[in-house]
């Protein structure tokens, strides 16, 4: 059966630059602006079109639910070309060779290294992508005429593809930000979404919705108290351990931090979604000292806690008590500084948004910690609640 060589579609102005030749293709914005299904589609006739190797990526995808499947698969069934897609659940391939590969960067940096052929790579949520996965990632895409595509809603200016293309634009680039006014198909049912984020969450819609940077406000938590740089770890550092259980979608965290000069240092994570209780140990053991040092996790989880201690974890539950949360974001903040190496993105990232509520009619901010961007802070907690603890019975 030969391909289709002509596709009827209809391409909004804000994306009519994903279709022409380019090295980079760079779209970003708010929610709702049609990004992901205008790329979805572009990759799809391209493949279909012509003999392609696409690689659909981002920092962390531990399964295929995680990634851009879905979408395609979904944008090629609408399109009328199901004849022409042969689609199992880990792999989409094309009658004329054509190939989608799915595959997280952090967790895949050497196969991805090593990969030939890509003829188009895209990169989706980008915002999230590491420094050194970016810097892999870019010059493996090597083939002549490649492209490489990145969607994201920013989030801080320092992230690295906002640096690069949006700060800092390369020549070959395409760099276009377009929001939910750019999209001529727009859902009602997200209208009435973005007109109740609007009222009620005005901060937070300026990032949503209109795909700006994300304002850091006076109900940031740790605001000016951490600092993001590389360290090295002393040869005798006495570590703390913690970890937190991931439940539905949230991710099983276990961080690792020591205190030097008065500061406290957060030198290593492993944050993942949909950690099974049998691949805990083996999760656990991406940090080298996890074994030789005690380990403080989420108490809620008592058979959690008995199943890692029977596979020889020093683990223990955590304390809680009423006001542990207020007073342990309480002894971080007494700290001179909070520094975080910068393969802690997780850590990193929570610790830009944990936040305090704020009042939804007049944005004061109320004395209710939020219950989100907060695992890896949890997780912090439970390190070091035999410190807070003491620090309060000494009052």
């Amino acid at each position: 059966m030969k391909p289709k060589r002509h596709i009827d579609i209809e391409v909004p102005e804000k994306f009519k630059s994903l279709w022409k030749p380019c090295r980079y293709k760079v779209f970003y914005g708010g929610r709702g602006s049609g990004k992901t299904h205008a790329i979805a589609e572009y990759l799809i006739v391209s493949a279909l079109l012509n003999t392609e190797r696409v690689l659909c990526t981002r920092e962390i995808q531990k399964s295929i639910k995680e990634s851009v499947y879905k979408v395609l698969e979904s944008k090629i069934s609408k399109l009328g070309l199901d004849k022409y897609f042969f689609k199992t659940e880990t792999s989409i391939t094309c009658i004329n060779g054509s190939e989608f590969i799915f595959a997280g960067l952090r967790s895949n940096v050497d196969s991805i290294k090593s990969m030939e052929g890509i003829t188009k790579c895209w990169v989706e949520e980008a915002q999230s992508i590491s420094r050194n996965s970016l810097d892999v990632l870019i010059p493996t895409i090597r083939k002549p005429g490649s492209e490489l595509i990145f969607s994201f809603n920013p989030c801080n200016e320092r992230d690295a593809v906002y640096q690069d293309f949006v700060v800092n634009t390369p020549e070959n680039a395409v760099v276009v930000k377009v929001n939910y006014s750019d999209n001529p198909f727009f859902p009602d049912v997200l209208e009435q979404e973005r007109l109740d984020c609007e009222r009620k969450k005005p901060d937070d819609y300026n990032w949503i919705w209109e795909g700006n940077l994300r304002k850091i406000s006076n109900a940031q938590i740790f605001k000016n108290i951490y600092k993001v740089r590389e360290f090295k770890t002393p040869d005798k550092a006495r570590f703390y351990h913690g970890a937190d259980w991931g439940f539905a979608d949230d991710p099983t965290v276990l961080i690792r931090c020591f205190i030097k000069d008065g500061c406290l240092y957060i030198d290593r994570e492993v944050c993942e979604q949909h950690v099974e209780l049998g691949d805990l140990p083996k999760f656990f053991n991406t940090i080298e000292t996890a074994r030789q040092w005690r380990i403080y996790g989420d108490s809620a989880r008592p058979d959690i806690i008995r199943e890692l201690q029977k596979k020889r974890f020093n683990i223990r539950p955590a304390q809680k008590w009423q006001g542990s949360i207020e007073q342990g974001i309480a002894y971080i903040r007494n700290f001179e500084k909070v520094i975080i190496h910068p393969s802690c993105e997780n850590t990193v990232n929570e610790f830009k948004t944990y936040s305090y509520e704020q009042d939804r009619h007049t944005n004061e901010v109320l004395p209710y910690v939020e219950d989100k961007h907060n695992h890896s802070i949890d997780a912090l907690r439970y390190a070091l609640w035999k410190l807070i603890k003491r620090t309060q019975d000494q009052k």
